[in-house]
């Protein structure tokens, strides 16, 4: 009987692909130096299509962020409107598969938050998609040792993005700044 019941939650775990990256970089030296971190699959192949946005989710991932924050002696990120403008992008562009699953242009998206918030000088990001709830996608983020870096770092913002593609799979993006 118990070989049935795990045998039945492998074949339902596995019919799901949650995908995650992390990707960090900062300003302060002229390297321009990013790390990428990759986990699970990839996205599948692009193909045109449309992506529908999901801010009630977006709130509920800072609100799970923060808690985490909180219990690690953290401050709260705060939401910050340019941030959250280049995470939704960047979302819509993976859900609609005009950019690939990962951090395509996150120098550019960075670029862009350096010179529109003053004394920024680091930035991060998180990606996935796959993920189906708000807690689903912060466990997931929490689990790798790169995305728990930066959701655990010295970031007082975020922006997150939330897209929907046709086939109701949801991508993710979060952004740190300091």
């Amino acid at each position: 009987m118990g070989r049935g019941i795990s045998y039945t939650v492998v074949l339902y775990i596995s019919s799901f692909i949650i995908a995650f990256s992390s990707c960090s970089g900062s300003k302060p030296a002229s390297s321009g130096k990013t790390s990428t971190t990759v986990t699970k699959k990839t996205a599948p192949a692009p193909k045109p299509s449309t992506a529908s946005i999901a801010p009630a989710l977006e709130d509920q991932i800072l609100s799970l962020i923060n808690q985490h924050r909180k219990q690690k002696g953290l401050p709260a990120l705060e939401k910050n409107a340019v941030i959250g403008v280049e995470a939704r992008r960047h979302t819509v562009s993976m859900a609609s598969h005009k950019t690939p699953f990962g951090h395509n242009g996150f120098s550019y998206r960075s670029k862009v938050i350096t010179s529109k918030i003053p004394g920024i000088t680091a930035t991060a990001e998180n990606v996935a998609y796959g993920s189906r709830t708000a807690k689903e996608v912060v466990d997931g983020w929490l689990d790798s040792p790169g995305h728990k870096k930066n959701i655990e770092g010295r970031f007082r913002l975020t922006g997150i993005g939330v897209a929907r593609d046709e086939q109701s799979v949801l991508y993710f993006t979060q952004i740190f700044a300091n």
